[in-house]
């Protein structure tokens, strides 16, 4: 097993816990003092690019070793002429082809086009209380920046003010709150997903969107699965009432609370908590086949309630699984194919299967690509993808959407996305005591990690006048700091991006392509289908020499 360090000395970063290869610490708190590269970057934005202490430093390269097979065995292929993808009104001299001048927007879906300023989108934010504490900031940060975020799975079934009478949702306030406080925000630049399974679908969520928001502001995300699990979600509640109630809605709650024998150990303290599940999903269907028509039946019932944007999300179940998801998605005509392969992060699962389930990341999207590539041959449009499983930098983004080129169009990032929500929300309940409570600051007092900028908000966030620039003053005042930490950290993906894509000599994400990376050893070479990083263009090298 590969173990990845826990400092960078260049940067200046140091990660609390075990990191993993996306530079986040397996375990993510809320209340983290600091200070890995993801919770730095919240603060100094694109500073954090760079090697730290300029003018008294030089700095060198410790990660030209590459073993195993992952995101890190993938070099970057630099250009040295060319340029590729510059916008209109540009040329390409050297005065126009620079990092500023390459274009991150982009768009995915088929009809209905839904566009990005950068190629990024959340992971599925559902029924886990984290998710719902620190939600403002995540969705009226990704508004402000223009990347899709998505309200995950149970939302509506585990709140206990919605209305859910003979299986069909009334009254989802939580649900109302989520894609309100996005769509409050929403220029144009992104989306707001709902995501639906087993119980949601029983629900009625659907429905309930379609007759409230309208079937052509929202967009419906059925589910399959994700790549940290391969049961239902789950989330850990420590009250006995809400453990029964969550039983009386229809959900599997373990253990079961309705027993008097774990009533009484509850009482005891021996029991200290319960774990509400979701189900499994195609339980009765026994083939292929019998899953097709499954689906397809249920993509016409979401079209017929008028969504014009659906989109489909499956785990790290295995090679017939990933191939059918994308058959499926690409004859039904969806807008967006998420494939999460292990690696990834959740609120909460059981942690040995999230350890030791499913196909890694690299393995499946590798695969992913490979599947596209075969229904393209037959000359099919092949529904658009986006890869997630442990990704959060700017490298991970260029290197997946390579890999899956050109069928990639987004990388889809977890905790990567979350991190901003909590280190600006403790800020701001630093700095303003009286909203602790709201935002759910953690802290009494800035660590030395949030010192070293400054002690104002202006000062702390290298974003700060960049964003009020957009809302204008007056604004300012209602955007939680947790979305100045999303626009902030989002500046320093975009602009890492730009430079990775300036230096590969493509201008627009378009222009992306397989030849952009290499194969750093022969393990993933095999896995990946890429070129080998000494064989990639050795051909012509020869001819040169030999010419």
């Amino acid at each position: 097993m590969i173990q990845w360090s826990k400092t960078n000395d260049v940067l200046g970063t140091v990660n609390r816990g075990n990191p993993a290869e996306s530079g986040l610490c397996t375990l993510c708190r809320s209340d983290c003092q600091g200070k890995c590269e993801t919770w730095m970057s919240c603060m100094k934005g694109r500073k954090l690019l760079y090697p730290r202490d300029f003018g008294w430093v030089t700095a060198g390269s410790g990660n030209t070793v590459h073993v195993g097979v992952a995101y890190n065995s993938i070099r970057v292929h630099g250009g040295l002429y060319g340029s590729y993808g510059l916008a209109k009104g540009l040329s390409n001299d050297p005065d126009d082809c620079i990092f500023p001048n390459v274009n991150t927007e982009g768009e995915f879906g088929k009809k209905q086009k839904t566009k990005f300023r950068i190629p990024i989108m959340t992971g599925a934010l559902g029924s886990t209380f984290i998710a719902a504490r620190y939600w403002d900031s995540f969705a009226i940060g990704a508004a402000l920046v223009g990347y899709p975020i998505v309200v995950g799975e149970n939302v509506a079934g585990i709140d206990r003010q919605a209305i859910i009478e003979n299986g069909r949702i009334s009254k989802a306030p939580e649900i109302d709150r989520r894609v309100q406080t996005y769509l409050k925000y929403f220029d144009g630049y992104g989306a707001i997903i709902v995501q639906m399974n087993v119980e949601d679908t029983r629900n009625g969520v659907a429905e309930y969107i379609a007759e409230k928001f309208g079937g052509d502001k929202v967009v419906l995300e059925l589910k399959w699965g994700q790549g940290a699990k391969d049961i239902g979600g789950e989330i850990q509640v420590n009250d006995l009432d809400y453990a029964l109630f969550l039983k009386d809605r229809g959900y599997v709650v373990d253990p079961d609370p309705r027993k008097p024998e774990v009533q009484e150990a509850f009482k005891a303290g021996a029991v200290k908590a319960f774990a509400r599940h979701s189900r499994l999903g195609y339980t009765n269907l026994a083939n292929t086949e019998k899953v097709s028509q499954n689906f397809m039946s249920a993509v016409r019932h979401l079209r017929g309630l008028g969504f014009t944007r659906i989109t489909l999300k499956t785990g790290s179940y295995g090679m017939e699984v990933l191939a059918l998801a994308i058959k499926l998605a690409t004859e039904a005509k969806l807008d967006l194919l998420t494939v999460d392969g292990s690696g990834g992060g959740t609120g909460m699962s059981p942690w040995n299967m999230m350890e030791t389930w499913g196909v890694p990341s690299i393995f499946l999207h590798s695969k992913a690509y490979e599947y596209a590539s075969i229904l393209a041959a037959k000359g099919l449009e092949v529904v658009d993808m986006s890869f997630a499983g442990g990704l959060a930098r700017e490298d991970h983004i260029f290197k997946a959407l390579a890999l899956g080129a050109p069928y990639t169009k987004l990388v889809c990032m977890g905790r990567s996305l979350m991190i901003p929500g909590f280190i600006g929300s403790n800020i701001e309940g630093v700095l303003h005591p009286e909203r602790k409570a709201k935002v759910n600051g953690h802290w009494d007092k800035l660590p030395a990690g949030v010192l070293e900028n400054g002690e104002r908000a202006e000062d702390v966030f290298a974003g700060y006048y960049d964003l009020q620039k957009k809302v204008g003053k007056d604004e300012m005042k209602n955007i939680p700091y947790g979305a100045i930490a999303a626009w902030t950290a989002a500046d320093k993906l975009s602009a890492g991006l730009q430079q990775l894509m300036a230096g590969a000599r493509k201008f627009s994400l378009d222009q992306i392509s397989r030849d952009d990376i290499w194969a750093a050893n022969r393990e993933a070479q095999e896995v990946t289908g890429l070129k080998y990083i000494t064989e990639a263009g050795d051909e012509f090298a020869k001819k040169i020499l030999n010419g």
